[in-house]
């Protein structure tokens, strides 16, 4: 099985890639799609040099890489995608050949928490109207993604991973729930600017705090952000 896990930053995303990261039945992939998408896009990201010299920048070869065979030979194969990263002109009649699941989570939150770390995004820098746009594309062409939201896979760790799995028709393993520190050895090399929580972390944080107040820019990002949300959030599981 191929798992194309659709995100935007910010999001819960690299835990989950962790968590069937640690399942030995299951190779992991993160974001392959990035230096593509600085090529095409021509966007100042930190540490875009790094990022353009560790990946192929022609979309076509990623695509032959993440659909031939299986790393390391294993059974499943976890694809830590970002939605922003599927630029016009990159094929897309792969997506029906593999298994597709959106991840998504509050506005609010993932723009405080991107701002943190990139001054100044933009709406596009987010993800949200590309996954609503990647999930009726796939809905279009007959697939049934599936949609689950970080908050509550932070609520309840075990029963929404549980959920998943069945939706997708993998069996659970326990060894999602848990990681050792430190990062794991297939992250991207951006993870030095991005993944400090997360490389400190053992399993999924607690559930979510109240929402961060913002203002400005930010405010209007979320209001542009918050029906692409909603549409998902509906379906999720």
């Amino acid at each position: 099985m191929k798992i194309a896990m659709w995100s935007g930053p910010r999001n819960l995303s690299t835990a989950m890639m962790y968590a069937f990261g640690n399942r030995p039945d299951c190779s992991v992939v993160d974001e392959p799609l990035y230096a593509a998408y600085l090529t095409a896009t021509g966007i100042e990201h930190p540490m875009r040099e790094e990022i353009l010299a560790s990946q192929p920048a022609d979309p076509a070869e990623v695509i032959r890489q993440i659909t031939g065979s299986n790393p390391a030979g294993k059974p499943h194969f976890y694809q830590k995608h970002m939605a922003q990263h599927m630029v016009d002109g990159v094929d897309r009649g792969w997506l029906t050949d593999v298994t597709n699941v959106f991840l998504i989570r509050h506005p609010a939150r993932v723009v405080a928490s991107y701002a943190a770390k990139r001054e100044a995004p933009s709406f596009d820098d987010i993800g949200f109207w590309q996954q609503t746009e990647l999930y009726d594309e796939i809905t279009a062409r007959g697939g049934r993604p599936v949609v689950i939201d970080s908050h509550d896979i932070r609520e309840n760790p075990e029963a929404m991973l549980r959920k998943l799995c069945d939706a997708i028709g993998l069996p659970f393993d326990p060894a999602m729930l848990h990681w050792p520190a430190g990062g794991h050895a297939d992250d991207g090399v951006w993870a030095a600017h991005w993944y400090g929580a997360v490389h400190r972390s053992t399993g999924f944080a607690g559930a979510e705090g109240p929402l961060p107040e913002l203002d400005g820019a930010y405010t209007e990002i979320v209001d542009q952000a918050m029906p692409h949300y909603k549409t998902l959030q509906a379906l999720a599981l």
